[in-house]
C-alpha cells in the first residue's frame, strides 16, 4: 500500500492550502486516515484524524478541515488562516486491512512541505 501526498507549497500568513493524499494498493478496508506534521527541530505531531469520528489538534481547530473520499481512498486537509507556526512537512497515514489477511496495518506517505511566510 502506498500513499501519495500532494498540495504542499509556499503561502503567506493568512493564506490557504489544500492537501490531498491518495492510498493505493490491495486495500480491503480503511479504518482511519490521518494527517501529522513535523516542523523543523520539533517532534512529529498529530494534526487531524478521520475515521468513525473526526478529531483535531487544538492548534488547528477552527482553521483546518479534514475530509475523506471513501470511493477513492483519498483524504484531504483544507488549511485556512495559515500562520508561520504551521510550517512543516505534512504526512498522511492510513490504517487499513488487506484482502485475505487478518489484522490492521499502517502506512505513511512521503510528506509534503508547507511553508508559511510572515
Amino acid at each position: 500500500v502506498q500513499l501519495q501526498a500532494s498540495g504542499g507549497g509556499s503561502v503567506q500568513a493568512g493564506g490557504s492550502l489544500r492537501l490531498s493524499c491518495a492510498a493505493s494498493g490491495p486495500i480491503y478496508g480503511i479504518d482511519s486516515m490521518d494527517w501529522h506534521r513535523e516542523a523543523p527541530g520539533k517532534q512529529r505531531e498529530s494534526v487531524a484524524k478521520i475515521g468513525d469520528t473526526i478529531d483535531y489538534a487544538d492548534f488547528v481547530k477552527g482553521r483546518f478541515t479534514i475530509s475523506r473520499d471513501n470511493t477513492k481512498n483519498v483524504v484531504y486537509l483544507e488549511m485556512n488562516s495559515l500562520n508561520p507556526e504551521d510550517t512543516a512537512v505534512y504526512f498522511c497515514t492510513v490504517k487499513y486491512r488487506l484482502y485475505g489477511r487478518r489484522g490492521w496495518y499502517d502506512a505513511w506517505g512521503q510528506g509534503t512541505l508547507v511553508t508559511v511566510s510572515s
